[in-house]
């Protein structure tokens, strides 16, 4: 015999349940509250439940105004996982000396793999680009970078009094490291590369990159931004933490602020050999606070909230490279959150008639003057930037 299920009318199941007293249904504050909402986060990672939550409040809070994507930004912001443990922060921040950057320089540490001395936390990817040029004699020192690249270092590195040699990318847009190899002297106190590149988004060859790093290496210190690395899918890169294990002279550059999404945070770190990490911490001039230190804390465990943006971001870049180069531009092969196109015409105008329709994008990189660079939202906001795109770039 089968069992046939009744449907109960709305009022049926509020009785049914006690949600209905005296013929009154309850506040919808009460109601809320006398069905518990399904956990957003267990054991530090987000559930399924967490992320429709957070993906449909970030929708909303994105419906309206001009749409972001010009700095590289997470659209998502911080997970559910962050959000929780940052309200814990208000427990600690009027005092000073709180425990949260060491516990996070531990957690950092555990993650990728390393000792903790090979470990310092830092307020954001700036701080360690800063206290590199200042720990590695740039004061009448050269530098050898690409270009474009990330301005950070290079630009600090000016303010030091610093020569900098830049050295243009390749045709294909990776860094030339037999030209830069070449720009190299006996003054030269700092390499730097940029791994996936920005503004550029592509990937340098993983075995000529870490040849190249592990020659140079022997003569002077390199830094290695690797700011992008979790957006990465090819499974032929591979980051160079193994390199500082190998005692290389090698200062690697994380942040918080990407996959994370804790960009106004601050919130960064160096890798490198203990003793550089000791040469390092003096120059230090600010440390994450108290709520950038416990949100990171929290995001780099929550592994689900990495996979889930990592997921959102490729659909995103998938939808925006497909646009553009079915309308016939050149896009390079980025790896980032991202995308760099060959809009031919000046940058300027491009970003003004990007506005115009409600976007903002990224800024010019001379010598590029008529690429535009498009931060990655959400695939839907992707999907409606595509559709606008022919009356945007039109001639």
């Amino acid at each position: 015999m089968s069992l046939q299920r009744t449907p109960l009318s709305r009022r049926q199941w509020l009785t049914t349940s006690g949600l209905l007293a005296g013929g009154t249904v309850l506040a919808p504050d009460a109601l809320r509250a006398a069905v518990p909402e399904a956990p957003h986060v267990v054991d530090g990672v987000s559930t399924p439940a967490g992320l429709a939550a957070h993906e449909a409040e970030v929708r909303a809070s994105r419906a309206n105004g001009m749409v972001r994507l010009a700095s590289n930004e997470n659209p998502y912001g911080m997970g559910p996982a962050a959000k929780q443990a940052i309200m814990g922060g208000w427990a600690e921040h009027n005092r000073y000396g709180n425990a949260s950057p060491n516990e996070l320089r531990a957690v950092y540490a555990k993650s990728i793999g390393v000792p903790t001395e090979c470990v310092l936390v830092v307020a954001g990817s700036s701080e360690t680009l800063s206290i590199a040029a200042l720990g590695y004699g740039l004061q009448g020192g050269e530098l050898v970078t690409p270009w474009p690249t990330y301005e950070g270092l290079p630009r600090y590195a000016e303010t030091l009094g610093a020569r900098v040699h830049k050295v243009p990318l390749k045709a294909d847009f990776t860094h030339d490291l037999e030209a830069m190899d070449r720009r190299i002297t006996q003054r030269t106190s700092l390499v730097f590369v940029c791994n996936p590149n920005n503004p550029t988004g592509t990937l340098t060859d993983n075995a000529r990159l870490r040849s190249f790093v592990e020659s140079v290496q022997k003569d002077t210190m390199v830094v290695a931004d690797e700011a992008y690395h979790d957006f990465v899918e090819d499974p032929g890169y591979r980051p160079m933490v193994d390199m500082v294990l190998g005692g290389a002279n090698l200062i690697i550059s994380r942040t918080a602020s990407k996959i994370h999404g804790l960009a106004g945070l601050r919130t960064g770190y160096v890798i490198a050999r203990p003793d550089i990490i000791e040469r390092l911490t003096p120059l230090v001039t600010s440390f994450p606070s108290v709520f950038g230190a416990r949100g990171a804390i929290a995001s780099v465990q929550d592994t689900a909230y990495q996979a889930y943006c990592r997921k959102q971001n490729a659909e995103g870049r998938a939808i925006m490279t497909k646009a553009l180069k079915g309308l016939g531009y050149q896009v390079t092969d980025s790896h980032t959150n991202f995308v760099f196109f060959d809009s031919k015409r000046p940058t300027p105008l491009m970003q003004q008639r990007f506005e115009q329709r409600g976007w903002l994008v990224g800024r010019a990189f001379p010598p590029y003057n008529t690429w535009v660079r498009i931060s990655v939202g959400t695939p839907e906001e992707m999907t409606k930037l595509a559709g606008e795109l022919p009356e945007i770039l039109k001639a």
